[in-house]
């Protein structure tokens, strides 16, 4: 869930708090292009206010000509689908003749749109499921490790979504460098996790909590999972290096550390001989970390790590379009 659908969210609870009748639609299905992705909520007022958006204006058109209209008074959730042929998927406004999927659901108490808010402005990552016959929600945290993060499931007898902070972040190293990824990694919805236990660096980011524990140690408690980013900062390799050790053993999506391409090939070094990592986990290192874009300030260079996570997150293939030459590498030449 992006920060667009959690206001959705929060403008349906002031609704629901002053007894407004509420609709809220969740795109469960796209077929071709659409403008917004699956799980993506949107929600109509009993008299046409709307909150929130599904597409570039036509399909939130008819929601709310339903609304006024009195055909969307549902007792339970209602599956409808828009775009289906070139002409109504012109009309409704979907590219490239896409044909997308709401699911309708009328809010009210049992909707337990309050206690999710609750949870979530705890940090929590949280299941919701829809009981497509009465309307019931049950809420719940995931079951396993990486539990169908940005996954949303529907079959006939409900409609599962997954809320919270989907992708993790972990960074080693409390130092600027940091500050900047942090910030930025924020912004696109991570939940991040600061370590480092040198009392001299001082780390006070709202939102991005700093632990003292050893790395090895927060990152064996944290249990990567496929939607789990670790990155190592600190240019300690007493530090990284600890890190990085349990990190290439377990399945997250994005393992790097800052450093030159001589200090790589000497912490891979380090890694096969002192902790017996194989090839294959050794490979997964992305060392010198973040995408060649000619970075030189901190916040250049945790754009170009950001910007690299991100290529893994959605599996795209990106290569600098030159080679780097010495001392023009994202991170340091250190």
């Amino acid at each position: 869930m992006d920060n667009m659908d959690l206001q959705v969210l929060r403008q349906v609870q002031q609704w629901l708090d002053t007894d407004q009748r509420v609709v809220l639609g969740t795109i469960t299905r796209t077929w071709g292009s659409a403008p917004r992705p699956v799980g993506a909520v949107v929600a109509v007022r009993q008299d046409g206010v709307i909150a929130g958006s599904v597409s570039g204006g036509c399909i939130e058109d008819d929601l709310i000509a339903r609304i006024r209209e009195g055909a969307l008074r549902l007792e339970r959730p209602t599956l409808i689908r828009y775009g289906v042929g070139a002409e109504a998927a012109q009309r409704f406004g979907l590219p490239c003749g896409g044909t997308l999927e709401l699911m309708l659901e009328p809010l009210g108490p049992h909707s337990a749109i309050h206690v999710l808010l609750e949870r979530l402005a705890r940090g929590e990552r949280v299941v919701r499921r829809l009981n497509l016959a009465t309307g019931e929600v049950v809420l719940a945290a995931p079951s396993v490790a990486g539990d169908g993060a940005d996954r949303l499931v529907l079959d006939e007898q409900q409609l599962v979504t997954h809320h919270g902070p989907q992708w993790r972040l972990l960074l080693i190293g409390a130092g600027q460098l940091s500050e900047y990824l942090a910030r930025m990694a924020l912004a696109l919805d991570y939940q991040v996790l600061v370590c480092d236990p040198r009392d001299d660096y001082v780390w006070s980011l709202d939102g991005a909590p700093l632990t003292r524990d050893m790395p090895d140690d927060v990152v064996v408690a944290l249990k990567p999972d496929g939607h789990t980013a670790i990155v190592a900062l600190t240019h300690d390799p007493k530090l990284d290096d600890l890190a990085l050790m349990e990190a290439l053993r377990g399945p997250a999506f994005y393992v790097g550390a800052i450093g030159s391409r001589v200090n790589q090939a000497k912490r891979r070094a380090r890694l096969k001989e002192h902790f017996d990592l194989d090839d294959a986990a050794l490979a997964r290192l992305h060392g010198p970390v973040g995408l060649h874009i000619g970075a030189r300030t901190p916040p250049e260079i945790a754009l170009s790590i950001l910007a690299h996570m991100t290529a893994e997150r959605y599996g795209v293939q990106v290569h600098s379009t030159t080679p780097p030459t010495p001392g023009a590498e994202a991170g340091c030449t250190l």
